[in-house]
């Protein structure tokens, strides 16, 4: 049973040293060949199918004979397509044993695909059918390109026959490395790994002039899983979703990596909004996740109770449960909040939350629910986890503690003790690819400068304030946090998306802490408020009401209202330095449309 308890603190779990992922793979395939390594669905509606360890291994194998046969030994291959097994099976398959692996997110534009697959070297694209036609069509611009290789369940899934002797079928590689095994051929089963040698090339999200090709040593990544897995242990043969996309550092060594080390079992979720069913389906124990796909469950399960008037009686039973200590006691909570556990099945163990900072009344609400959540900290250049809290004590609005192995300063502190958090360790990154310049002003003396801020509390907890870059600093000198205004902000039910920033202002010649509010319109229109007029006088009174709860240097000064969602990654963070996220359709000021001053 899961525990938040002090008496937790500083007890670690035991996991065998690793410092290659190609020692994470064959070590779970020869401890668990049975287990399944994979569930999965082609079709929506056919049962989940599963791949044991033992045949992902013998599949990895195969492929990765192939691969080298095509004279891609010591090559930069890249990876494209939506979440399945055939993505890892390429991921893996290429870093123990045959080159360094490009994870691209599908969702780019075609030119930034061109742009990221020059700038990374590629000799070979592993592609899904989906997304074939992105990349073949632009494949002639792409001046390392020798071979494209269609990531098919079977020669069903491609729907053209090409007459180009650069597109290759995963399974027909498959089928062709198999056959070169059975003749005698080791070669890549015999490769040598080593611990510093790189493994992964991971572009940092940006426009494609500022995305930053991270690399990532086999010791970066492996020592972050060996070393997470201290603080968090998946159940026994446990299943975790997988729902964010994989080409992210959080996805791919938190969900796929982990579990392959812990020989737990990846299930690949069908699509955000079929999180819930599949979670139950598949008879999940954990899930990773970004804020907002738990703030979005977490006001659906309210929405329900009030839909069935049952909201007041869930919050006293909230309530109950905080002031007797109920959230330890798993058959008492799974009674009270049965409603709730229905819909997440009875293996329920865990969900992590990471990629921003979440509201930790969320995390509470659902803890005293019996539904316990952890969140980390991390980032790219650190393969990712930096922080976390465990999976048997933690608090709710921290980070948590520094990983084992990696040590966290704070420095440049302010008279709050807010500073840069800079972090030490085996899973600092190798440096940015081609990229001598931005490595130095990232990385010195081993020491990583993540370009966020915090502190840390008197049991050793991180918090984070905020991005460097992010920050607003006023002519007085005070730094306004925009994630922490931002926070208040979000608390109210008119707001569905925010972003602050500071805008200039001639007349005063500073900058004027502003916000962006894309309003819940389906609830105010409920509501009976209808025209701009009454929209805006909402919004200004919920932003008196968050500026309350803030110092009047932090205060919103001006409010602009969107029309429409903001640009998001795919992570569903809100790119704050895209163009588009600063158009408004009216503001405080009277102004009927604009843009970004």
């Amino acid at each position: 049973m899961t525990m938040n308890k002090k008496k937790y603190d500083g007890q670690l779990y035991q996991f065998p040293y690793v410092e290659t992922l190609k020692e994470i793979i064959e070590a779970s395939a020869a401890r668990c060949p049975n287990r399944p390594a994979y569930m999965y669905k082609i079709e929506h509606n056919e049962p989940f199918r599963s791949m044991s360890y033992a045949a992902f291994n013998d599949a990895r194998l195969s492929l990765g004979t192939a691969l080298l046969e095509l004279g891609l030994k010591g090559r930069n291959i890249a990876v494209m397509g939506e979440n399945s097994h055939r993505w890892t099976m390429a991921y893996f398959t290429v870093v123990c044993g045959v080159g360094a692996i490009v994870p691209i997110d599908k969702g780019l534009e075609a030119e930034e695909i061109i742009n990221l697959l020059n700038r990374a070297d590629v000799a070979a694209v592993f592609v899904s059918p989906k997304s074939l036609n992105k990349v073949y069509n632009t494949a002639d611009q792409i001046t390392s390109l020798e071979h494209l290789i269609i990531m098919d369940e079977s020669a069903e899934d491609v729907p053209v026959n090409f007459n180009d002797d650069r597109v290759k079928l995963m399974s027909e590689l498959i089928e062709r490395g198999k056959a070169l095994r059975i003749a005698g051929n080791t070669q890549y089963e015999d490769a040598v790994v080593r611990p510093g040698d790189l493994s992964t090339i991971l572009f940092t999200s940006g426009t494609t002039g500022l995305a930053k090709g991270v690399m990532l040593s086999h010791m970066n990544l492996a020592q972050n899983v060996f070393n997470m897995s201290k603080y968090f242990c998946i159940p026994s043969g446990g299943r975790v979703l997988s729902v964010l996309p994989m080409h992210h550092a959080y996805e791919m060594t938190c969900t796929v990596m982990t579990c392959f080390y812990q020989g737990a079992c990846v299930v690949i979720c069908e699509g955000l909004k079929h999180i819930q069913t599949n979670f139950a389906e598949a008879g999940c124990c954990v899930m990773l996740g970004v804020p907002l796909i738990y703030e979005n469950m977490y006001r659906k399960i309210w929405k329900q109770a009030e839909k069935s008037g049952q909201a007041d009686n869930l919050r006293r039973a909230i309530d109950v449960s905080k002031g007797l200590g109920f959230s330890n006691n798993k058959f008492v909570t799974r009674h009270m909040f049965k409603a709730v556990h229905s819909l997440f099945g009875p293996d329920f163990y865990e969900f992590i939350v990471g990629g921003a900072a979440i509201d930790p009344k969320v995390i509470t609400d659902f803890e005293m629910m019996g539904l316990p959540m952890m969140q980390g900290y991390g980032m790219t250049e650190n393969a990712p986890i930096i922080a976390m809290n465990t999976d048997r004590y933690g608090k709710a609005a921290s980070a948590g503690k520094p990983m084992p192995g990696t040590e966290i300063r704070i420095v440049d502190k302010d008279e709050n003790g807010i500073g840069e958090i800079i972090c030490k360790g085996p899973s600092v990154m190798m440096g940015y690819y081609k990229d001598p310049e931005n490595t130095a002003k990232t990385v010195h003396d081993g020491w990583l400068y993540t370009g966020d801020y915090g502190y840390f509390d008197e049991d050793g907890f991180l918090y984070i304030t905020g991005r460097k870059k992010n920050v607003i600093v006023t002519k007085g000198g005070k730094n306004i946090f925009p994630e922490e205004v931002e926070y208040y902000l979000q608390l109210e039910p008119f707001v569905s998306e925010v972003m602050v920033y500071g805008k200039p202002d001639s007349a005063k010649d500073d900058l004027i802490c502003t916000a962006i509010i894309y309003p819940n319109y389906r609830l105010l229109r409920d509501q009976g408020y209808t025209t701009d007029e009454q929209i805006l006088e909402q919004l200004s009174q919920l932003v008196d009401r968050a500026n309350a709860k803030m110092p009047p240097y932090k205060r919103v000064k001006r409010i602009e209202v969107r029309d429409k969602e903001f640009i998001k990654t795919t992570t569903l963070k809100i790119k704050r330095f895209e163009e588009g996220n600063y158009d408004y359709k009216f503001d405080s000021k009277g102004t009927a449309a604009a843009g970004r001053v």
